[in-house]
């Protein structure tokens, strides 16, 4: 006796009607989207439309698509557009509609300015309802990639060299045109001397800009150099009057002015920097991404963008953004990239208790932190380093921040791995700076929406 299959009927499955609400359940991401969508103020959306043209699609609309497409991992705007026909979820959320993806694209480029708003109106939904509680922070960063090829960036090195070909080449180009108006040479028929002076005089003028910005960041770089560099003199100094002998290793070398030869600009997206990948080692074009996480919810409370390789300076404009209406952090946790006096007084001056590493993790325990002994208390003239030191080796620092890896580490991960943003859309730090909060944003929505199934709320 051979076996019985079951076979697929396509024809009557293509004729099938589908119920929308059958088909989502009543807890399904897409439903809970437009409703929290339906309780934002969104009268800030409407004033921008103008009272005269064609018939538009409602902003609550597009706003949907936008935070359940960044929700879902899709952030093109033609993927959305296609989803809007092939995606129940999409179906539901656009209300049969199907926007363009210029559309789609315009509306997500024009109110960017607007979504921080949102983005601290639906945490106070989340307060409002009991599941967004502030506590301890943690803060972290990740370089995201922008919307910029290396192809087309040039260093500094070289732009000096093409400023002088160029220079060069106008030049000769001159002095040809003078000697074919003298007809002491006669040009090819396609060489027209003007058009070939005006190209290279634009590409100049190109390569002026690029330089100036170059020069202005290698200032910039100077002076947080030069004070980190006086930081550290400062401190072998103290060291030195406290032992009463120069302290071991090499003094640090004083920061070189000017730029260097491998600085490099991208044409592309100028504002965007070349910074160190951490997953291959090598250097592409990225913005530096950062986000403070509460410890309890793990919700996005904050959020900032910047083209800063390294993290020094990302912890006062990331606090900056904490909105006052969310309450007042307990204290925020935060790796050793971020370590400096300056970042401690940012934080307390905020009344928020800084646990601020101060260099790596030991990957194994001392035997005094085998047998539980507390670290003893380190003398009044102690340093802002020697200090934090010894409050994370406390029984409540060593807790707090134990809890910055489990926290604010899996958001990033979530964001680039599960969500998979791992490039920017729009160029410029401005629209880039926007994009994120609408990733962050996103995340919160897919977040609050697993917290409010855990406790029954929805």
């Amino acid at each position: 006796m051979s076996r019985k299959f079951k076979h697929a009927d396509y024809e009557t499955t293509l004729k099938a009607p589908i119920r929308l609400g059958e088909a989502l359940p009543s807890n399904h991401l897409a439903r809970f989207v437009v409703d929290v969508v339906t309780q934002l103020d969104l009268r800030p959306l409407y004033k921008k439309y103008k009272a005269v043209g064609g018939v538009a699609i409602a902003p609550e609309v597009l706003l949907s698509l936008l935070f359940y497409g960044y929700a879902t991992g899709k952030f093109s705007s033609r993927k959305i557009e296609k989803a809007t026909y092939e995606d129940l979820g999409y179906r539901y959320v656009a209300g049969g509609l199907h926007p363009d993806h210029d559309t789609i694209a315009h509306f997500r480029k024009t109110f960017l300015p607007e979504l921080h708003g949102f983005f601290v109106e639906i945490l106070l939904m989340a307060k409002l309802a009991g599941i967004l509680k502030v506590g301890n922070l943690s803060l972290d960063g990740s370089k995201i990639h922008a919307d910029a090829s290396k192809s087309k960036a040039v260093s500094y090195g070289r732009l000096v060299e093409l400023e002088e070909q160029l220079q060069n080449e106008v030049k000769q180009l001159f002095e040809l045109g003078e000697q074919a108006d003298q007809g002491e040479v006669t040009l090819p028929e396609e060489l027209v001397i003007e058009d070939e002076i005006a190209f290279r005089q634009e590409r100049l003028e190109n390569l002026a800009k690029a330089k100036a910005v170059l020069e202005g960041r290698a200032k910039e770089r100077y002076e947080l150099e030069k004070a980190d560099y006086d930081a550290k003199l400062k401190v072998r100094k103290e060291k030195a009057e406290k032992q009463g002998k120069p302290p071991r290793g090499k003094p640090p070398e004083p920061p070189q002015a000017g730029p260097n030869a491998k600085d490099q600009y991208n044409f592309t997206d100028p504002e965007s920097r070349i910074m160190k990948n951490s997953t291959n080692q090598g250097y592409d074009q990225h913005y530096n991404a950062q986000v403070a996480v509460t410890q309890d919810t793990m919700l996005i409370l904050a959020t900032s963008l910047s083209n800063h390789p390294n993290d020094k300076r990302e912890v006062e404009p990331t606090l900056d953004r904490l909105s006052p209406k969310l309450g007042r952090p307990k204290g925020a946790a935060l790796d050793n990239g971020f370590f400096s006096e300056r970042n401690i007084l940012a934080l307390e001056q905020r009344q928020i208790e800084p646990y601020i590493a101060t260099g790596r993790e030991p990957h194994y325990k001392s035997v005094d932190g085998l047998l539980g002994h507390l670290p003893a208390e380190p003398p009044t003239e102690a340093s802002p380093k020697e200090n934090m030191a010894n409050k994370l080796a406390t029984e409540i620092g060593k807790e707090i921040y134990r809890l910055r890896k489990c926290t604010v580490e899996p958001v990033i991960g979530i964001i680039k791995e599960v969500l998979g943003f791992r490039q920017f859309s729009l160029r410029g730090l401005a629209n880039a700076a926007g994009e994120w909060c609408l990733v962050c944003l996103a995340f919160n929505l897919k977040r609050m929406h697993m917290l409010f199934l855990a406790h029954a709320l929805y």
